[in-house]
């Protein structure tokens, strides 16, 4: 298998061989093993130790679950010297029974052992990881695809996204356009048929309800849960309702909070809260909710990849674009009581950008945006699109977000 550079491995990169244990959190099929496998492949050009434990693989986990001494002692009958460094990659360290016990203990006693681990969801890793890993371990979110990533895993040629001729702009248009429409786990970037494109999502979305739900939810009721993801998905980018979503379900509201909960901590959704300097002023305290990968929404929406482009898909693409670069707790939007709204507030250090984001260029208009800058003395505000003709310096193709 063919293995692409991930750019969180630029992040990753300065610690491998420190004593931190290394975590990769992120969704299903989102690449953490591609990630793991690559800092093996990294590590061996380099001549360095590697042994590599996938825990799907039950008499692994089983092994694991007897506890370190039978790890080590696992890794000495594979030829690990006794003292020597190695790197162990442990892929799905949730469905041990303790992991927090087993990495203290790793961390504590066993140095030379270099661990770097992945887990599915955040959720697991709350319920089964303490408080006594604290300063052990460092923690890395793993996304889908990036558009820039996307280009890498297409193998495309237009890699360069600057200064682009006209027909290869109208060819990275059509790019972008596929980006939105399929989203950007790997599996389906790398499938090039769009039906089978269809059926490898549709079976993430039933491996993630069949096992990560029940096992981790305890849902009763997979129908309202499922009915629960497909009214959320046609709301995407739009503003929170949990009395509103309780009645169209049939789910009491302290239920669904429960469930929009588990689906941001195992990277479905995120919820976006208001960018407010003066809270009795601007907007009530609901939160709008995004999907992190576009392809995702439109399948539990629609049923079916669209053949447009719509426009709460678009902004949820530039909005998982965004987290990517900026991270999942620096997006707010604004809104106030009379309905003036910017679609995000991007914290970028100490600084802040207003962005709006329009499908075509020319349906915008810069009179809110302007004012809401010169309100909270902001500096920087930008436009995204992706048709029609820039008219302004402030105008840039989703591609063109640094």
């Amino acid at each position: 298998m063919k293995l692409y550079k991930r750019h969180i491995f630029d992040k990753i990169q300065p610690y491998i061989g420190d004593d931190t244990i290394l975590v990769l959190l992120g969704a299903r099929q989102v690449g953490k093993t591609h990630i793991l496998r690559y800092i093996e492949q990294y590590l061996k050009k380099r001549n360095r130790n590697t042994l590599f434990y996938d825990l799907e693989y039950p008499e692994l986990l089983a092994l694991l679950n007897l506890g370190t001494e039978a790890f080590v002692t696992d890794l000495e009958n594979r030829g690990h010297r006794k003292g020597e460094e190695i790197f162990v990659f442990i892929d799905e360290i949730q469905y041990l029974e303790n992991p927090s016990s087993f990495l203290k203990i790793m961390a504590d006693h066993h140095k030379h052992i270099r661990l770097i681990v992945s887990g599915s969801s955040t959720f697991d890793i709350k319920t089964k990881f303490t408080d006594s890993l604290a300063g052990r371990t460092l923690q890395f979110e793993v996304f889908p695809l990036s558009f820039a990533e996307f280009l890498t895993f297409k193998e495309s040629a237009y890699t360069n996204t600057d200064n682009l001729s006209p027909a290869g702009l109208q060819q990275m248009k059509l790019l972008y356009a596929e980006y939105i429409t399929f989203g950007g786990y790997p599996k389906i970037v790398l499938e090039p048929d769009g039906t089978k494109k269809k059926q490898h999502l549709l079976q993430l979305i039933d491996t993630y309800i069949r096992k990560d739900i029940r096992d981790l939810a305890d849902v009763t009721d997979i129908a309202k849960f499922n009915g629960l993801l497909k009214i959320l998905s046609s709301q995407s980018a739009q503003l929170l309702n949990i009395s509103a979503l309780s009645r169209e379900t049939g789910i009491s509201q302290p239920t669904v909070s429960k469930y929009l909960s588990i689906l941001e901590e195992t990277f479905v959704i995120k919820r976006v809260t208001p960018f407010s300097r003066s809270p009795k002023v601007e907007i009530s305290k609901n939160p709008k909710v995004f999907f992190l990968d576009s392809g995702l929404q439109t399948l539990l929406w629609l049923s079916d990849f669209p053949t447009t482009m719509l426009g709460n898909v678009f902004e949820t693409n530039v909005f998982g674009e965004l987290i990517k670069r900026y991270g999942r707790q620096n997006i707010n939007y604004w809104r106030t009581k009379s309905g003036l709204e910017v679609d995000f507030v991007v914290h970028r250090n100490s600084t802040l950008t207003a962005l709006e984001v329009k499908s075509n260029f020319q349906a915008f208009s810069d009179r809110t945006i302007t004012s809401f800058c010169r309100k909270h003395s902001i500096t920087d505000w930008q436009v995204v699109g992706l048709e029609g003709k820039k008219t302004s310096r402030h105008a840039l193709y989703p591609w063109e977000i640094s």
